[in-house]
């Protein structure tokens, strides 16, 4: 009779140990099937694949910590402990840690709700207080930004009360540049029109055509230009530069003069 009590005693355990890693690998195969299929309707990168993404970690975590749970408990009533009273009392215990613990609470809300609301995603480059990086880790209790510099932040999720995201929308490069007053402002324009139908067709992470908006201003010793263009997100700065280059160029291969600062020195008889 001993022998019986003990044989489930000492398998029990491990068998649903077994059972509950099997259901957390079906688990997860069938979430990644599910994301999958979603993502490939999704640009690579983009912000929906990039929240899509955030959402199938955080889900294979909460499966993991519920399958966990059932398997605890279930292991405990082998040993003949009363589950109901297991659960009345961490209920109690969950009021009182509740009050020791509202940090970590208000954590876990905060949390939810950056996930329910968007906010940012794993991948997303966001700026928070004065801190501004690459979202490596989201989590319901921190999140963790790592910056161009390779130091990595850590945040509890209820301090993050204000986030710009720069991943939301597309940006714009900005290039301005200045030309002499001597140009012949109609050739300078037309040329400039012409280049941006060559870099509109050459440039690299455009989200729409690049233009000419004209004089931006006038300055002491040139007359100042602006071309834009819209990018994918973060691309503009590689954009500017590749533009830069492309504006210097052309405005050597048509003689129009780039003015730079000059002092002129008189001497005095």
């Amino acid at each position: 009779m001993l022998e019986k009590i003990l044989i489930p005693q000492i398998y029990l355990p491990i068998i649903y140990i077994v059972v509950a890693f099997i259901i957390n690998f079906i688990c997860k195969k069938i979430v990644k099937t599910i994301i999958n299929t979603k993502e490939k309707s999704l640009e690579k990168g983009s912000y929906n694949y990039k929240k899509t993404e955030t959402f199938k970690v955080l889900l294979n975590n909460f499966i993991k910590y519920i399958i966990a749970v059932f398997t605890g408990l279930a292991i405990v009533t082998v040993y003949g402990v009363d589950v109901s009273s297991v659960l009345a009392g961490l209920g109690i215990l969950g009021a009182l840690l509740g009050l020791a613990l509202q940090d970590f609470a208000k954590d876990i809300i905060a949390g939810i709700g950056i996930i329910l609301e968007n906010q940012y995603a794993i991948g997303d480059v966001i700026t928070v207080g004065d801190f501004t990086g690459e979202v490596v880790f989201l989590g319901l209790k921190t999140t963790r930004i790592k910056s161009w510099d390779g130091k990595v932040k850590i945040i509890a999720n209820h301090n993050i009360d204000e986030v710009i995201n720069y991943n939301m929308t597309n940006s714009m490069a900005i290039v301005d540049f200045g030309v002499s007053y001597e140009s012949n402002m109609s050739q300078v324009e037309k040329v400039l029109q012409k280049l941006a139908k060559t870099l509109t067709e050459t440039l690299p992470d455009l989200k729409g055509e690049v233009q000419v908006l004209g004089i931006e201003k006038l300055d002491d010793s040139s007359v100042v230009y602006r071309m834009i263009a819209p990018t994918k997100s973060l691309s503009h700065y590689n954009v500017q530069r590749i533009m830069r280059k492309e504006i210097k160029e052309c405005l050597d291969k048509n003689n129009i003069k780039i003015p730079y600062p000059q002092i002129e020195v008189y001497h005095g008889k």
